[in-house]
């Protein structure tokens, strides 16, 4: 096993997620605050897909882009959650080199994903009330499948930049990650290397990604801004754990919320399915 000190990049095998170590009498209540919230994420997500699948009156573009919004959300809570909370049960933060890079990899793409399909939602929604005479041509079966593909192809492509910046980094000191998983900034911060190439790399990443549909859903940008375009300030680092806790937990749980459950069609379909499976004779 690694040691909490590491020397260099060689020999360091694994990292330490210090997560949220500085409260430790609340690790058992925020334990069960986050398996809930998860549970409540997944059943909420998988439920949506569900019903997209299931409902012929949901194929259509809008609920086709919130069932790849939705699978993405399951995709997202499952990168981080299951592994913080196995810290929170166990006591045991270490997490390899390895799967340190993994994590990251796939909660950067998830997010770059997340940033491109929800633009291309508001473009949907954009040509249904601004030419909703060409809607069914320009939002043809074809056209969605190319939006969501490379939605989902953009975002697992882009972080490939950044794993592979990290994997060249050369760690000095200390191999604890003073967050609650593996992110670009605390694996920069525990480099030998000049920082300000990777934090401009992160900041044209999420300027890219984040800035410029800004206005699509300002809540959920404007923390990703805060947690990247300031990297070098330690004393909003708790601060920024929080804000980490709202886009990477608690926005999984709002989209259903936001995008489907309150929906007319979508209630009036988990209406006709709970009728279909009280009453299964009668379908």
């Amino acid at each position: 096993m690694a040691s909490p000190d590491q020397g260099n990049q060689t020999s360091l095998t694994e990292f330490i997620l210090l997560g949220f170590r500085d409260l430790p009498g609340l690790q058992a209540p925020f334990f069960l605050l986050f398996l809930v919230i998860y549970l409540a994420t997944m059943i909420g997500n998988i439920l949506i897909m569900g019903i997209v699948v299931v409902d012929r009156h949901l194929h259509t573009p809008m609920y086709f882009f919130l069932g790849n919004l939705s699978c993405l959300e399951t995709c997202y809570s499952s990168t981080i959650l299951p592994q913080l909370l196995a810290g929170l049960l166990t006591g045991d933060r270490t997490i390899s080199f390895a799967g340190c890079l993994t994590q990251y990899y796939f909660f950067g793409a998830l997010v770059a994903t997340e940033c491109l399909l929800l633009s291309v939602m508001s473009y949907d929604r954009y040509v249904a009330i601004c030419s909703p005479l060409h809607y069914t041509t320009r939002m043809s079966d074809r056209s969605c499948l190319q939006l969501a593909g490379g939605s989902w192809a953009g975002g697992f492509l882009v972080n490939i930049i950044t794993v592979v910046s990290i994997s060249q980094l050369t760690f000095c000191g200390s191999n604890r990650i003073d967050h609650f998983f593996c992110d670009f900034i605390p694996l920069v911060k525990l480099s030998c290397n000049d920082p300000r190439l990777m934090e401009t790399l992160a900041f044209s990443i999420c300027f890219l990604f984040s800035f410029v549909p800004f206005l699509v859903v300002s809540i959920f940008y404007g923390t990703l801004m805060v947690a990247y375009m300031f990297p070098t300030t330690d004393l909003l680092s708790h601060f920024k754990k929080l804000l980490s806790v709202a886009y990477t937990v608690l926005t999984p749980l709002a989209n259903p919320l936001i995008y489907s459950l309150r929906n007319r069609e979508v209630q009036e379909a988990l209406s006709q399915a709970r009728r279909e499976s009280s009453h299964p004779a009668l379908t």
